[in-house]
């Protein structure tokens, strides 16, 4: 008897242990920003800039340059000629990464440099570094690259393991850095020509804002290694190398989740005309959707590019869909790209301001997720934009409201069951 009394108590302990990490894992312990952000101004007015410095973190900065990178095609070997040309520093966070040609050629790129005296620090996501082979990480390792993991599961981080770092970040010298919606797969190779080459969107920047896109690096590096990163093999002076008026910054469970969201709401709010919005991954919580309802009531064109017919996330897109009917309503236009797998996180607004990054319109990237974007005010980084936008909106479908509406009801009742999820998506 008294040790089937034990024993039920043991049971008791171990699901009262598991519930309590589930629940920690599924909630931020962070207050949600619950109020709806007022137009009180738009992106040209000087007290836009002065909110997104504020309350952002990092001001927007002068002097950079901003070239936009199309596809595995162009954004790979801008990467790679980046890395084989570091002289002192190599920086990189990713979450994707996995084996195959592409991972190997990165794998071999950074441990060349590291053989080569370079300092080479590289931060995978547990979680999507997955699928790369051990190996690959320890040939790495073995040649002087410091690789770490993020959130592996362990017992000291058992409550962090639904937080991920969904950052995409490469910084040479300090003075070169890349971002945007890229990931280390072969998935990501080619043109966006079919389902095997997904369609993406990567940045490469130069001047005083790359130093922002160290310290976001160098936020997760010191966290994870104890170890800062501070000499001017990391930051070096920086001249200006263009014109535009930029910014990186970063959000985290730990450090504000809510940066991202707020990001987005006080662009959405800004707007006065215009808003293109490319998104892998729509999945907004009532306060985000509220402000594009909002955004349309006041006369705003509002277009979106979502993934069509092939998607590598079938729940999001499910849920997403259960979100479209009041924005069909009010006369937004949502088109869904047909070739393949659509990846691309930009935000447009009133062909001035322009968002690029890692973050996707969704609670994930709002509330779990590490994220870093960067930030552009300038008409020419955003007219190639909408240009790319228009570019992709001749591969792609338009739905209208009485599709949506018209669709079976099994379907409505599965997205909108699906859209429960929202908080985790």
């Amino acid at each position: 008897m008294k040790t089937k009394r034990l024993v039920t108590i043991s049971a008791a302990v171990i699901a009262a242990a598991v519930i309590t990490l589930l629940v920690v894992n599924f909630t931020t312990g962070e207050k949600r920003v619950r109020e709806q952000v007022q137009h009180q101004y738009d992106v040209f007015d000087p007290q836009f800039l002065r909110a997104m410095g504020v309350l952002l973190g990092p001001p927007l900065v002068d002097g950079n340059r901003v070239t936009t990178l199309l596809n595995g095609d162009q954004i790979f070997p801008a990467m790679l000629e980046a890395i084989r040309s570091a002289q002192k520093t190599i920086t990189f966070e990713t979450y994707i990464y996995w084996s195959g040609t592409i991972g190997k050629e990165f794998a071999e790129a950074l441990a060349d440099r590291a053989k080569n005296g370079v300092k080479v620090h590289v931060i995978l996501d547990w979680l999507g570094s997955q699928k790369m082979d051990e190996e690959q990480i320890e040939a790495m390792r073995k040649s002087g690259v410091e690789v770490y993991k993020y959130h592996p599961p362990r017992w000291y981080t058992l409550n962090r393991l639904n937080n991920r770092t969904h950052r995409k970040l490469l910084v040479v010298d300090g003075k070169v850095g890349f971002t945007g919606g890229v990931g280390i797969a072969d998935k990501w190779s080619g043109q966006g020509q079919d389902e095997d080459h997904w369609r993406d969107t990567h940045y490469r920047i130069e001047g005083p804002a790359v130093a922002q896109m160290q310290a976001a690096f160098v936020d997760n590096w010191t966290k994870m290694t104890g170890t800062v990163l501070h000499t001017a093999d990391y930051f070096p002076p920086i001249q200006a190398s263009g014109r535009q008026y930029a910014q990186v910054f970063e959000s985290s469970v730990e450090g504000g989740s809510e940066s991202m969201h707020l990001m987005y709401l006080l662009s959405v709010a800004a707007a006065s005309k215009t808003i293109h919005l490319s998104m892998a991954y729509f999945a907004p919580d009532e306060v985000a959707l509220q402000a594009l309802i909002d955004a349309l009531r006041r006369g705003v064109k509002v277009q979106l590019i979502l993934p069509g017919p092939i998607t590598d996330a079938q729940l999001v897109q499910s849920a997403s869909r259960a979100t479209w009917g009041v924005l069909l309503k009010l006369g937004a236009e949502i088109y869904e790209y047909q070739p393949t797998m659509y990846h691309c996180k930009v935000l447009v607004v009133d062909g001035l301001w322009t968002s690029v990054g890692s973050t996707n319109f969704d609670n994930r990237s709002f509330r779990l997720n590490d994220e870093a974007n960067l930030n552009v005010y300038d008409k020419d980084i955003a007219a190639r934009q909408i240009a790319d936008f228009a570019d992709d909106l001749k591969r792609s479908r338009r739905v209208t409201y009485e599709e949506w509406d018209a669709r079976p009801w099994t379907t409505k009742l599965w997205e909108h069951t699906a859209a429960l999820f929202n908080p985790q998506l």
